[in-house]
This record gives structure tokens, sequence and C-alpha cells, in this order.
């Protein structure tokens, strides 16, 4: 799908989407509930969060969806036999969270997904199987695991991805009994594993940091029923964070104050664009990578630390935005671990913009071309976690025109 926008003055009041990173956890918390039903409000049709739904189904969790609420009633993760495949998609969190549950069950699981998503590491897993004599075969697909995790001291390296530590304390758990995760330094978006802490604890399920590096997990815990409605979510409220920046009359609601996401750093990190060419490190909030660039290119520049993980998302970010922000006249360098995006004579871009194939590449860009005005191939890409999104944008008035190619 392509995408063509025209430049007009937007305003209207936007409700932000629901934190797709907490849905994920809530979802996973209640198909845990053992023979119990939970409510959960504020579930999107987002193709992340329905492979997250489809892969509770595989374990034998039943839901139904009306609307955005989801009742849920759990199973026994010990006792699941999985009729089919764990279809994970293209979503980096479903793999990494099921992935730990598939070896609670003792039989033979296997996870699919796309060839992007497979090609991103999985490296702390399969170490794990390898330590602990259990099963695990990984194709361009799939990822296939038997056994059972045990309980007991695990080494995590904090600077791959905190998806893999949120995984293991989804199942930890559910273990006779305690284990310790040593977490190695540098820790890389510890607010999202504050996320999933806090998404156990709304469960009846409690895991402790002992110090900055080491989470305790008692076992023999048990996971308990809730109805609760998904926060506002900060990281896809930024995209419509900056359409104000760029002088719009544009109000965003349904975001907490006291949320732990980290990606609500953006509202101090927009600031900082507007007022200079900052250095950001962006090692606790990856996902905002696109969107910064893409304010960085409209206003004064900027250097980025901390964005090595950048190429290991949906697409190569930084290589992506580098790319297509050259199309606006903006020269941007990528380096292993850093990114400059140098201050340009910004305009319109000069061809068609590509997606990417991600949904933050196609969202950060359509912010741009309420500037300029353009087009961008690919856009159909939102699906993964907003595909209501340039609906949404066509609520401030904003010309935005859709087709297929």
């Amino acid at each position: 799908m392509n995408v063509r926008i025209t430049p007009r003055p937007l305003h209207g009041v936007i409700q932000a989407p629901p934190s797709k990173s907490m849905a994920h956890r809530l979802l996973i918390c209640a198909g845990l509930a053992k023979n119990e039903t939970s409510t959960l409000h504020g579930i999107s049709q987002s193709e992340d969060i329905m492979a997250t739904l489809g892969c509770l189904a595989a374990l034998g969790v039943q839901y139904k969806k009306a609307g955005d609420a989801v009742t849920i009633t759990g199973t026994d993760i010990l006792c699941s036999v999985p009729q089919r495949p764990l279809d994970c998609k293209e979503s980096g969190s479903t793999l990494r969270f099921f992935l730990p549950l598939a070896l609670m069950c003792g039989k033979k699981v296997r996870l699919s997904g796309s060839a992007r998503l497979l090609s991103r590491p999985l490296t702390v897993y399969e170490t794990i199987c390898r330590e602990q004599k259990l099963f695990y075969k990984q194709t361009e697909t799939d990822v296939s695991v038997q056994g059972r995790l045990t309980p007991g001291s695990y080494k995590i390296p904090g600077n791959i991805s905190s998806q893999f530590i949120s995984g293991l304390l989804f199942a930890l758990p559910l273990c006779e009994k305690d284990s310790i995760l040593s977490i190695l330094p540098p820790i890389e978006s510890r607010s999202y594993l504050e996320l999933t802490i806090e998404a156990l604890a709304a469960f009846g399920v409690r895991v402790s940091w002992t110090d900055d590096k080491t989470i305790l997990v008692p076992g023999g815990q048990t996971y308990h029923p809730r109805e609760m409605t998904v926060e506002g979510d900060y990281s896809n409220a930024a995209f419509f964070a900056a359409l104000k920046l760029f002088g719009n009359d544009v109000e965003i609601t349904g975001l907490s104050d006291d949320s732990r996401q980290g990606d609500k750093v953006y509202l101090k990190f927009f600031e900082m664009l507007s007022k200079g060419t900052p250095t950001i490190h962006i090692g606790d909030c990856p996902d905002l990578g696109p969107i910064l660039m893409a304010v960085a290119a409209a206003k004064n520049g900027a250097v980025f630390r901390e964005t090595g993980r950048l190429k290991i998302k949906e697409s190569d970010r930084g290589a992506a935005m580098a790319e297509e922000l050259s199309k606006f006249g903006v020269s941007v360098t990528v380096h292993e671990d850093s990114i400059v995006v140098y201050p340009a004579n910004f305009h319109t871009p000069t061809e068609i913009l590509h997606g990417h194939n991600d949904h933050r590449i196609v969202m950060a860009l359509s912010t741009l071309l309420t500037l300029t005005g353009g087009e961008i191939e690919g856009a159909q890409a939102v699906r993964k976690s907003l595909p209501e999104y340039f609906e949404m944008l066509k609520s401030l008035g904003a010309e935005v025109t859709e087709y297929d190619t």
C-alpha cells in the first residue's frame, strides 16, 4: 500500500493508543492463570498482539475478543500439549516471551515466524538450552525446543534485549524452586523489565531486585485472574506529539504520568531537539529512534548514542532512516553504536519514500510528510502495531490518500 500525504494544518485531540508492550505482558499473565478467567480492556487488533493471542491459543488458552476487550481463560502451561506451531509472525516480543514458556511443558514445540524475525538474536536461549541439555534447533523460519527449564542461577547479558529476561520472568515463577537472574551490565531497556515486573505483580506473581543487576524469582507461584485496562502507549504517542512540536494544535490524552514506560522520555528529548543540537542516549528507549531522528532532521540535527540495537529491529532502523532522510536533503552518518543527523536545509523529498517493512519507519516518515508532503510505499507496515494510524491522522485533518500498487 502507498500513502500520499498533503501538508495541512492539523488540530484535534488524540486518545493515546493502548501500550503494545504492556498488552503483550498482561495477555501472557492472564493466559498463565490456570483455569481462571481474566478480562483485559484496551487490546488492539495489531498484528503483533494478534500473534501473541494466537500463541496463547496454541498452548491451550481460551479467549474471546469483543471490540477492544478480551476475556481469557488461562491454561496449565506445565501440562500444555500444543497442537500446532506457535506462529509469532514478525513479533520479536512474542517469540522471546513464548520460547521460555514452550520450555515449561516438556513437549516438543515449534515457534515459527518471518525470516527477518528469526534472523534476530536468540543466542541467550540457545545457550540456556545447551547448558541444561534441552533440545534446541533453529532454521531460517522456525525454532524448535523440547524439555523443561530448571530453576537455579541464570547469567544473562543485559546489552542484547530485555525481552530475554522478561521471557524467563514469566516462566521461572512456575518452577518448584527459586531462581536468580544475574544480569551482566550494561543493562539496556531496564524500563521494560520494570513493565514486566509490574504486570507480574498485577497477577499476583512477585519477583524482586536484590541489587541493581540481580533479580530473585521465587518458585512455586500461581498467576491469579484480573480485570484490567491497558495503559496508554508513550511510544506510539510520540508520533502524534511530534505533530504538536511542528506547530500543529494537537493534544494527546490517555497517558499516565506515573507510567514506567521508558519511552515516556520523549517529552524530555523533544524539548532538547527543539532548542539545539543535543547528544541523546537511547539505549533504554530504542523504539524512539526513528521518530527522534525524524524530529532532528526537521529541527537542528542531533547525535544519538547507544544505537547498536537499532540494527536488529524490524529493519536496520539507523540505516533505513539515513537512506530516507537523504531524500529530504538531510545527511546522516551511522556508526557502530552512534548516529549523527546533521543540520540541513530540510526540503520536500525528491522521490517516493520506502517504509522498509517497519511500522516505526513508516510513522516517523509520515510525520515529516505532514510538513513537506510526499508519498511512502509499503505503508501497510503500520498494521504491525497501530493499524488505525492513518485514520488517526485523518481525524486531525490530515489529507491522506491510500492506494494499492
